[in-house]
């Protein structure tokens, strides 16, 4: 693969991304280190470019390494993921990519870590016909939503290195229903269906809710239908780590499942659901967030293997370049890896295409109990 280059037409929109990302906070999000790609550059330029991005990285994100063979090896697959971030860059020219919080970790490393939704064609099936949702009409749609304006959505969370990234998802479609048919705003406890949810597909025993090392949002309807709800956050605080043994106490539950639905792959259906019940809990192939800024994210080529739980939270459609996507819907899904990353924690991507597979499996909360 040739290396050395940007096209301008992507040098343009790394410069343009100031104005995507500069929305977050403090003055370190706005270091051109972090929001420029890889300069076109000869290679004993690139490798002092490399060091500069490497120093600016790990002060930006607070990082360090034991020793300095670690301190090397990260060096090393820091600038593998350069690489990466030019390649996804070119395939994806709609969003920006660069340096993010995961930019020293392997690929392998970040599925292992931050990501954790498994056998999801299976459930999908065996849900589908005692869960489907029914057909909703789409013809008065609006033209764009978004239920952090009403208040229907928490804050971004932060899933740390566990693989929970599925209780996040069902959690924060949860709060969202709770919200709509109460209009009491619950931050609701992940780490609750990470500790005491061991849900499994009865049709394959092996595929099972397992805390740090994955499981499914629908299996985590499954568990809140049988066992009477979720607690609140504060009563039941995130660890991130799966070895402190189930603490539920009923007597504390915050907001329930009723029903939950399973919903079409059809993106007029999902949007019709999102309306209606708030936001989803969505799946989706997450090899181009690792190196995610900001903008819209629009692949010509994404794997459609699901492997990250996330939350649909809206929908919107505005020009972004280049011409040829120009008012493109787009959804707006939100992430739990903290609000230093993506655009203060949010993504958005291409709506109506299956991007990176994330119309395959979308799941809502339909009823909840009211206490």
């Amino acid at each position: 693969m040739e290396r050395r280059f940007l096209s301008p037409l992507l040098l343009v929109l790394v410069a343009l991304s100031t104005s995507v990302v500069s929305s977050s906070s403090s003055d370190a999000d706005n270091d051109p280190l972090i929001l420029q790609v890889v300069p076109d550059a000869e290679d004993d330029e690139l490798m002092l470019n490399a060091e500069a991005h490497f120093s600016s990285f790990l002060r930006r994100f607070g990082k360090s390494y034991a020793d300095e063979k670690e301190h090397a090896y990260r060096f090393s697959v820091f600038k593998a993921n350069l690489w990466r971030a030019q390649r996804h860059q070119r395939l994806d020219p709609t969003a920006v990519h660069g340096i993010t919080k995961f930019s020293d970790l392997t690929p392998a490393e970040f599925r292992r870590n931050y990501l954790g939704l498994h056998g999801w064609r299976r459930l999908r099936r065996a849900l589908a016909a005692s869960h489907e949702a029914p057909i909703l009409p789409t013809n008065d749609l609006p033209t764009d939503i978004d239920w952090r304006d009403s208040g229907a959505v928490t804050a971004v969370k932060d899933q740390g290195s566990c693989g929970s990234c599925w209780s996040f998802s069902a959690a924060g479609a949860l709060e969202g229903a709770n919200f709509l048919a109460t209009g009491k705003l619950e931050s609701l406890s992940e780490q609750q269906l990470v500790d005491c949810d061991h849900e499994c597909d009865s049709s394959e025993p092996d595929a099972c809710d397992s805390g740090c090392n994955g499981g499914l949002m629908t299996t985590a309807f499954e568990y809140l239908l049988k066992s009477g709800g979720l607690e609140r956050e504060e009563d039941y605080p995130y660890t991130g780590t799966d070895r402190g043994g189930c603490k539920f106490d009923k007597s504390k539950i915050a907001a329930s499942v009723k029903n939950f639905s399973v919903v079409s792959m059809d993106d007029d259906q999902i949007a019709a659901n999102l309306v209606k019940h708030g936001p989803l809990a969505v799946g989706i192939n997450a090899i181009f967030m690792q190196t995610y800024i900001g903008g819209v994210s629009c692949p010509y080529i994404c794997g459609r293997h699901l492997d990250h739980g996330v939350l649909l939270v809206g929908y919107g459609s505005a020009g972004y370049a280049p011409i040829r996507f120009k008012d493109k819907p787009y959804w707006i899904i939100k992430n739990s890896w903290g609000g230093n990353w993506g655009e203060d924690g949010y993504y958005k991507i291409c709506r109506g295409q299956n991007i990176c597979g994330v119309e395959s499996m979308v799941s809502t909360v339909t009823a909840v109990r009211t206490w």
